[in-house]
């Protein structure tokens, strides 16, 4: 590997656009509230933690109840590398999981994992209760129980800053509209990859909400009911990530071996593309020029949607460069003995047979 990448370094110092996905910060700590710090409680909330982590790793809000995971639910500390309280309010454990041993521990009772490269979804959230309507900006107090939600779902997100023109922009009416021209409009300088749009109202004793999301092109619509906004909020997202998820997690039995070759890298493209493939067991075979080739596992529709938050598109395979090879001419004047017995011709090994194998194209534009 060192021999690949220390040619790359040399070759491909140039800087590039910045990048749309995200790595998401602490994915693999859990924040778990609890009423004490006594053992049984403890216990029981990193029981909690894993399955909650199974969930944002997954993208499957009922991973953390697969029967293989039972053996690792009973003894979670075992994937833990450390533990802390925080005073609050509320009080809650908070659980930082060994990414590896949790990873190997998913593996073994057959759940796929969501890379930390994620798309960022840019929200706009409109909370709707008898005294009016307000647009959830970056910053504000009603944002937290949104960035809290999200940190639980594994989700880089983004929130307007609630500007007067943004104000103009997150009315009712835009944000209940099924064409989301204006909502993209005003989201263009957060330069994020889905839009979500959220109008929760107020319901007897109770939150409600009514949700769109546009993604690449597809449109998902959905709705949630909390008991109050924070819990309204991580229902409505762990909603929307195990939507998302369905495009970047390969299902077991859908993948094969696959060829990529990326072309119009950087160092920094390069960077970015390993964080990608890192969960898909990638190997950088290849470099030349700006060219990479890795071998890896994947499907190939979701790992097509996993290039392409790393501004990857597809390209066609390269022309072949070389004329298929004839055979030589024979040398004029050599005599031919017409009488003497020809020869077998030699027998030829048996092509060994080979799996089958893809090789995918993209480029950077």
């Amino acid at each position: 590997m060192r021999r690949l990448v220390l040619p790359l370094l040399a070759s491909l110092l140039v800087l590039s656009p910045l990048a749309r996905a995200e790595v998401v910060d602490n994915l693999y700590q859990v924040r778990e509230p609890v009423t004490s710090q006594q053992p049984d409680e403890r216990n029981a909330a990193l029981k909690r933690a894993l399955q909650v982590l199974a969930g944002r790793l997954t993208g499957n809000p009922q991973a953390g109840q697969t029967p293989g995971l039972a053996s690792a639910l009973a003894a979670p500390e075992s994937l833990i590398s450390q533990y802390s309280y925080d005073a609050g309010p509320p009080e809650v454990l908070v659980a930082n999981f060994d990414p590896a041993a949790t990873e190997r521990a998913l593996g073994q009772a057959g759940l796929s994992v969501w890379g930390a490269n994620r798309p960022v979804v840019m929200i706009w959230w409109l909370n709707d209760a008898d005294s009016g309507a307000t647009l959830v900006g970056d910053g504000q107090p009603a944002s937290t129980g949104v960035q809290r939600g999200a940190q639980r779902a594994g989700l880089p997100i983004r929130l307007p800053l609630a500007d007067l023109n943004e104000q103009l922009a997150g009315t009712a009416a835009n944000i209940d509209a099924s064409d989301p021209t204006a909502l993209r409009q005003a989201s263009e300088r957060y330069g994020a990859n889905a839009l979500l749009a959220v109008h929760a109202k107020s319901q007897g004793n109770g939150w409600q909400a009514q949700w769109r999301l546009w993604n690449n092109g597809a449109a998902e619509q959905g709705s949630s009911q909390a008991a109050d906004q924070d819990a309204l909020a991580a229902a409505v997202l762990q909603d929307v990530a195990a939507r998302l998820s369905k495009k970047f997690v390969s299902r077991p039995g859908t993948t094969q071996p696959l060829t990529l070759v990326a072309d119009n890298s950087n160092f920094e493209r390069y960077a970015q593309l390993q964080k990608v493939l890192e969960p898909l067991s990638s190997r950088l075979v290849k470099v030349e020029g700006t060219q990479l080739t890795y071998d890896l596992t994947a499907n190939p529709d979701q790992l097509q949607a996993q290039l392409g938050l790393a501004g990857l598109q597809p390209a066609s395979a390269p022309a072949a460069n070389a004329a298929p090879a004839t055979p030589p001419a024979a040398t004029p004047g050599t005599p031919v003995d017409a009488t003497a017995t020809p020869n077998a011709p030699a027998a030829q090994p048996a092509p060994s047979a080979q799996p089958a194998h893809t090789t995918l194209y993209f480029r950077w534009p």
